[in-house]
């Protein structure tokens, strides 16, 4: 692993909203913590350990609730968006019932979806109430950082 790679890692965890992730390998062992005032990286290495200057901090991301553009016909609905890069998911395992379907009323606070990043799985919460009107994305594909998933009528 050479240090462009730990550096990606770093940016990826800070826009992840992760707390800490550990990575243990055959002869390194890295620890990224993330905190509200700065992002801190500790790397132990069997060999001279490698200076990696930290990233400031990014703010963690929300699901981010934000009106599409004014010429959109569905101007009068909620975006709700990934917060993080990863794989979507609309049921927490195969055999269990879907989050949110086409005309289900959610509620701030209810898991609309799971997105897996780096074998985590984070449960994704509405921050608007409202009823789901369109699914953006299809079931266990790759998502991208603020893409567009669900659009929810608030009223």
């Amino acid at each position: 692993m050479d240090l462009k790679d730990i550096q990606n890692l770093i940016k990826f965890v800070a826009k992840s909203g992760a707390n800490e992730v550990k990575l243990e390998m055959e002869d390194i062992k890295i620890t990224i913590k993330t905190g509200t005032e700065k992002t801190e990286t500790t790397i132990v290495q069997q060999a001279p350990i490698i200076p990696v200057s930290a990233p400031q901090a990014v703010p963690e991301v929300p699901v981010a609730a934000q009106e599409p553009p004014a010429d959109s016909e569905d101007s009068n609905y909620i975006v709700v968006k990934s917060p993080i890069i990863g794989t979507f998911y609309r049921r927490p395992s195969p055999d269990k019932p879907l989050f949110v379907e086409v005309g289900s009323s959610i509620n701030v606070g209810d898991t609309v979806c799971i997105i897996e990043a780096m074998k985590l799985f984070n449960e994704i919460e509405s921050e608007v109430s409202g009823k789901v009107v369109k699914i953006l994305v299809d079931d266990a594909t790759p998502v991208e950082f603020d893409q567009p998933l669900f659009l929810v009528d608030p009223s």
